[in-house]
């Protein structure tokens, strides 16, 4: 026999809570703390921290009542508030029970799936079929949600490089070009490397042309993140890191981004006053090979960028490469628990940006608590959201 929780006496009510004691912002100015981590949202909602592991939201001015639920609860969920969150939609669907409230009970269905909770869940079903007269949602797995987004398995066939890519790391390039002498057509997966020094884009630089020598090619697994790393390495004008910018050209080249490599080498012409490397046709190998924790393949044979698990200051690297090699973005959210209010402001922007060369963007099968969340931040006007089928 399952019992309803509705028979439970209701939490205390979590309330909208003013900023304490600081002058009124100006009309559509964010506050300050706000303004700070570009956390805004199109509501005019601000997200105010008072004390370790509290948010709040701050209204201003009238908004509906099941919004300013969705808001918060979002919020807390983002923020790993999960008992804070359970509480606040357990309460507010018992008052919303029709109508645009549904959002609200399809958010405690998710928050009880992810947390692995199926007797609620199942009272929760009765009482929505009751209140909605449709099925409810159908119970999909189950279990904690993925503590965080998992390493980066190297993909078949590639040689891991350990460690970051810099001239003193000795070992991870005596292994690399150990695995040239032994095979010239290799794969490489740099998918962990977070550093890049000069040093270290001059050695790789050495064992790419080692394998062309060879007779072979190397095939960068990851190149897209790497690629951002020189981009923020290197400077117009700027008389530094050689390698670094040489290695990018490589990397353009390796990837088919004519006009990123043309722009990239009158730049490197002017700042060091050299002739740049040429364009080669013949070696633009195109889109890059799929990594193994980013692009995949969906239902509908598009290729999907696939992030999995947590998502805390996750800053997308790789996925300006990706998007621009499609005619329309697609990307697959049915891995994702759980995403940060930084990291879903990083992702808004991107696709914000993307969004304004006329590319079509779909955010496919995310649970509602991160869909809302995307809601909040102003993905929206950007991207259109496809849910999974119950």
């Amino acid at each position: 026999m399952v019992f309803s929780f509705f028979k439970k006496p209701p939490p205390e009510r979590m309330v909208a809570k003013p900023a304490a004691a600081s002058p009124r912002p100006a009309a559509g100015d964010a506050s300050p703390s706000a303004a700070a981590d570009g956390l805004t949202t199109p509501s005019g909602f601000s997200v105010l921290s008072e004390g370790a592991g509290a948010i709040h939201i701050q209204a201003e001015g009238d908004i509906d009542p099941v919004e300013s639920d969705v808001e918060q609860a979002a919020v807390l969920y983002a923020n790993a508030q999960d008992e804070a969150a359970r509480a606040l939609l357990e309460q507010a669907v018992r008052v919303h029970c029709q109508g645009p409230g549904e959002r609200l009970w399809l958010m405690l269905f998710d928050l009880y799936r992810l947390s692995g909770q199926r007797a609620p869940f199942d009272a929760l079903s009765l009482e929505y079929a009751r209140a909605f007269e449709k099925s409810p949602p159908a119970w999909s797995g189950g279990g904690q949600a993925a503590p965080a987004k998992p390493a980066a398995v190297p993909p078949a066939g590639a040689v891991p490089f350990n460690g970051e890519l810099t001239g003193d790391n000795a070992a991870a390039f005596a292994a690399l070009e150990q695995a040239v002498d032994k095979s010239p057509k290799l794969r490489i997966a740099l998918g962990k490397v977070k550093a890049v020094d000069d040093a270290g884009a001059e050695r790789l630089l050495g064992v790419l042309a080692r394998a062309r020598k060879q007779g072979g090619e190397i095939d960068v697994d990851g190149r897209d993140a790497l690629a951002a790393l020189l981009e923020s390495r290197i400077a117009a004008g700027r008389r530094e890191a050689p390698g670094c910018w040489l290695l990018l050209l490589e990397l353009y080249q390796s990837m088919g981004r004519h006009a990123a490599f043309e722009e990239t080498a009158i730049d490197y012409a002017v700042t060091f006053e050299v002739s740049p490397p040429s364009w080669e046709p013949q070696r633009a190998a195109g889109p890059a090979p799929a990594p193994a924790d980013g692009a995949a393949v969906g239902d509908d044979a598009l290729p999907a960028y696939a992030p999995k698990g947590e998502l805390k200051a996750e800053r997308f690297a790789d996925l300006p490469g990706f998007a621009e090699r499609q005619e329309a973005l697609v990307l697959d959210f049915s891995a994702v628990t759980r995403i940060d209010f930084v990291s879903a402001g990083t992702l808004v922007n991107l696709l914000t940006t993307i969004g304004r060369q006329g590319k079509r963007i779909v955010v496919r099968h995310p649970n509602r608590l991160v869909a809302e969340l995307l809601g909040v931040i102003g993905l929206h006007p950007v991207a259109e959201i496809e849910f999974a089928r119950n």
